[in-house]
């Protein structure tokens, strides 16, 4: 699993999981209820930063968390919390931290709490012209795009005739039998959900929603970050989506049958935003582990992650071009999330994440020229091996997605690798066919808010590029707009899981249960299985040369489909 290679993308196009630069032809990327969300587990009592100290995560080994609190003591670091269900401390100290610690045996990684906002004075207005975080859109052409009133309608909702992602599933099939349950809980580990859209707002769970991040307007260097603050404290309230794309990853997986725009994977089922992610489209380490510690507490059956911790695109333990405190923040990184992960798994939660949109075998990477992407510019060429991980892709006990066009081939932009992609999705391919098409990406709710900020709708509502859709069937407008990328294919999978899990979970917390190794079982039993093309080493023609991926493995398993293409219908009526 793998969520990010080469995610890079407009202002902040490089770590969410979805649509993504096809080798550089389509530019488009991809990797709540308090307002002010509690961090669970976490005993510091205040989160206020001393002028020139900054607070870090101190993970420490099984046995050793007097050890390790006597090591950030001696380094001059002072106790700010801790979370002993993840194992790491919080340390408030100075920028030369982490070069004075000896981490001995009693640490195993050091990571900087970058989540820190700033609140101004006065809210400022939101920016005219800010790119999409990480999810922009895979056309941006300048004809005018008709309302969907003038389409021909098929059966389903108004704008079904053009999910053929939806079609290739059999969810558009399986909606009348097996719709999914609203005891299932779907956690949207994303940024955010537009919970007012109305195509999502019916199947929204205000109550349990959280959002763990606090927007950052600028970075260390001043450069723009989140861009101006639009809440009080700079936190968003959990059903705002500023930058669009958790809310297109929680309308393919659960936008209900109600006459407006699409329908989801699992219509039936409820969507839980649990945020970690910034305005910006970075996903730093401590709200992701906020994130999936609430999601295993409060009981969420299967979580979406399309995006990776950064700043770190590939986090190796001991790469020798990296500097001691490198090295340690990609350790903090692999081990952090790898108990969280743990942790949520243990309770139950199935864990689903995009594979990454570089075009790049996981098995055999060789350069990373993304990292360290935080603060901006201080990205680096480096050498890397199969050693180093893609966090959470890579980790264990997570399910990998790879993306697929419209033809079924595996899409130029997806990742793949035989030990990484456990199966395949829908994820839009804009260039599967005969020059670049939006309308071959998947097609999902927007909210107005952002695509007004970005200029993709004009001052009366009206969509600029064939990439954005408009309905107003039933009065009121949404806003549907079609992005490419493993963060697409994701939650098409994660909508399948629900289903399985809406059939053959049982009562537990929260609502239905079910393992999640009987989910990710049932997964593969009903995946649609598809072997490597002929020859394996598939070539793409595209603008500027061509690129060949080799496809290795059986119909069985292989590094370009996993266990095969999920598939709704089969998840439906499957009988063990």
């Amino acid at each position: 699993m793998h969520v990010l290679r080469q995610v890079g993308g407009g202002g902040n196009m490089r770590r969410v999981a979805s649509a993504l630069t096809a080798l550089a032809v389509v530019a488009a990327l991809g990797a709540c209820t308090p307002e002010t969300a509690p961090k669970p587990g976490t005993t510091s009592a205040a989160r206020k930063t001393v002028a020139g100290q900054a607070e870090y995560l101190v993970f420490y080994a099984d046995g050793h968390h007097g050890d390790a609190l006597r090591a950030v003591e001696q380094a001059g670091g002072a106790p700010a919390g801790e979370d002993a269900r993840l194992g790491y401390l919080m340390a408030r100290a100075g920028a030369s931290f982490v070069d004075r610690l000896n981490p001995g045996q009693a640490i195993v990684g050091v990571s900087q709490d970058r989540a820190i906002g700033y609140a101004p004075p006065t809210p400022a207005a939101p920016p005219a012209n800010r790119s999409a975080g990480g999810a922009t859109s895979v056309s941006r052409g300048t004809a005018a795009f008709p309302d969907a009133q003038s389409f021909t309608k098929g059966s389903g909702e108004p704008l079904a005739g053009r999910q053929w992602d939806m079609r290739m599933i059999g969810a558009d099939r399986a909606h009348a039998k097996a719709p999914g349950s609203r005891q299932v809980l779907v956690g949207v580990i994303d940024t955010g959900v537009d919970g007012k859209h109305p195509d999502i707002a019916p199947n929204f769970n205000r109550e349990l929603s959280r959002n763990f991040v606090t927007d950052e307007p600028k970075d260390a260097l001043g450069e723009e970050l989140d861009g101006p603050c639009e809440a009080a404290g700079c936190k968003d309230p959990v059903d705002e989506d500023d930058d669009g794309h958790g809310t297109h990853v929680a309308s393919t997986i659960a936008s209900p049958i109600n006459g407006i725009g699409v329908a989801g994977v699992a219509p039936g089922v409820q969507i839980v935003n649990i945020r970690a992610g910034q305005d910006s489209g970075f996903f730093f380490l401590k709200p992701s582990l906020d994130a999936l510690t609430y999601a295993a507490d409060i009981g969420i059956d299967v979580v979406n992650m399309s995006y990776y911790i950064d700043p770190w695109l590939f986090n190796c333990a001991a790469n020798k071009a990296d500097s001691k405190k490198e090295q340690l923040e990609q350790r903090a990184i692999i081990t952090g999330m790898q108990r969280a992960l743990d942790y949520a798994r243990q309770r139950h939660v199935t864990l689903i994440t995009a594979l990454g949109n570089g075009s790049t075998d996981l098995g055999r990477p060789e350069v990373d020229k993304q990292s360290p992407d935080f603060p901006q510019g201080s990205e680096r060429e480096r050498a890397v091996d199969n050693t180093c991980l893609n966090v959470p892709a890579e980790s264990r006990g997570v399910i990998s997605v790879s993306a697929v066009g419209p033809s079924g081939r595996k899409a130029i932009y997806s990742d793949y690798g035989l030990e990484q992609t456990d199966v395949a999705a829908p994820g839009g391919d804009a260039l599967d066919g005969d020059g670049s098409k939006a309308t071959r990406s998947v097609l999902a709710a927007a909210p107005e808010k952002m695509l007004r900020a970005t200029g993709r709708i004009d001052a009366r509502g009206n969509p600029k590029g064939p990439d954005v859709v408009k309905d107003c069937t039933r009065g009121t407008c949404s806003y549907y707009q079609y992005l490419d990328g493993t963060s697409m294919a994701a939650p098409h999978a994660t909508g399948v899981a629900a289903i399985l899990i809406s059939r053959f979970g049982k009562p537990g917390k929260g609502g239905l249960d079910l393992a999640p190794a009987t989910v990710e079982d049932l997964l593969y039993q009903t995946a649609t299985r598809k072997g490597c093309p002929s020859p394996r080493q598939y070539e793409y023609h595209v603008a500027g040369g061509n690129a060949v991926h080799d496809c290795e493995g059986e119909p069985s398993r292989n590094g370009f489909y996993g266990h095969g293409i999920v598939d709704a219908w089969k998840a439906a009526t499957f009988e063990p």
